[in-house]
């Protein structure tokens, strides 16, 4: 029996139509498009005036971590808003410059100093190395926030996809460990909860779209191996956190057609009942990462603008935000 599922934007669909897709992921497979999974971030800048910086901070076993600094050029601004950005790629593909066409539009839109962090990759690295290494970025952040020209009170945590998840992971573990402060988390698509068993995840098994139940499966054993349910932490799987209290004001969106949808909307309502500020949104008959892939299309339009109309809002009724 077919599963019933919510259908795809139509025009989405179309788009897709012409966009060879899989809906498994194994070892050879990872290896074959592991090369494809990031486009080169120079085309990005051209017509931009941004200056762009090339930093590595130490991670706890001494591993060097890139991170890639782009502030808006000509700029004397003290007190600039900074996203720290972590990218997609299901925890086992991709690199700081994947889907970083988001973030640089909020450097051309508020000047805001964006930084993205190349976490180490699974399954060479595991358990909690990513969201460690994501961390790690953070505390450069902020200790260098006067020579990045960045106010330590506006630091927005961002995140797609398995970034999402690392925003969401790393957001818990600066509150549970009282530093840094982040003023905002942005999570688009997140990868929440490696139990992969909710509706949503069930009926997107073999697809259709670009992020498929079995694939969500594969990345998360990358990352987690056979480790017990019970032992897997929240900060790797933040949909496994008991309290939700104290995080910063939170932005989610997801697809209602792809399988991180439930994980997602729940996460809004535990941070709401928690007594926490969230804004959900659920756009209908978007596929995973709709708006990364084909940003031109009417609805991803849409879900970029209004993410950015959530941050304006942000920065312009709490200029400490």
């Amino acid at each position: 029996m077919t599963t019933a599922r919510p259908s795809l934007d139509p025009e989405l669909q179309e788009l897709l139509a012409d966009m060879p897709l899989m809906s498994q992921l194994s070892p050879e497979v990872l290896a074959q498009i592991r090369p494809l999974s990031s486009m080169p971030v120079e085309p990005l800048l051209e017509g931009r005036a941004v200056d762009r910086r090339e930093v590595t901070v130490a991670a706890p076993d001494g591993t060097p971590i890139p991170l890639s600094v782009f502030s808006p050029a000509n700029s004397d601004r003290t007190a600039a808003p900074c996203v720290y950005w972590m990218h997609g790629g299901g925890m086992v593909m991709g690199d700081r410059f994947s889907q970083i066409d988001i973030p640089l539009e909020w450097l051309d839109e508020f000047g805001a100093v964006v930084v993205s962090v190349d976490y180490r990759l699974a399954p060479e690295s595991t358990g909690t190395i990513p969201v460690h290494d994501c961390y790690q970025g953070l505390l450069w952040i902020t200790d260098h926030a006067s020579e990045l020209g960045i106010d330590p009170a506006r630091i927005i945590v961002a995140g797609a996809s398995a970034g999402g998840g690392l925003a969401a992971g790393v957001t818990l573990l600066a509150r549970d460990l009282g530093t840094p402060a982040i003023a905002a988390q942005v999570l688009i698509g997140p990868m929440l909860d490696h139990r992969n068993t909710t509706t949503s995840s069930l009926q997107y098994s073999n697809g259709p779209g670009v992020w498929t139940r079995e694939m969500n499966g594969f990345g998360w054993r990358c990352l987690l191996g056979d480790l017990p349910d019970e032992e897997v932490p929240a900060y790797v799987s933040p949909a496994l956190a008991d309290d939700l209290a104290g995080l910063p004001t939170t932005y989610i969106d997801t697809g209602s057609a792809e399988v991180f949808r439930d994980e997602d909307t729940d996460y809004a309502t535990r941070i709401w009942a928690a007594g926490g500020q969230a804004e959900l949104h659920v756009w209908a008959g978007g596929f995973h990462g709709f708006d990364a892939l084909y940003p031109q299309a009417p609805i991803s339009a849409t879900a970029r603008r209004t993410r950015t109309a959530w941050l304006a809002r942000l920065l312009r009724t709490n200029p400490a935000a």
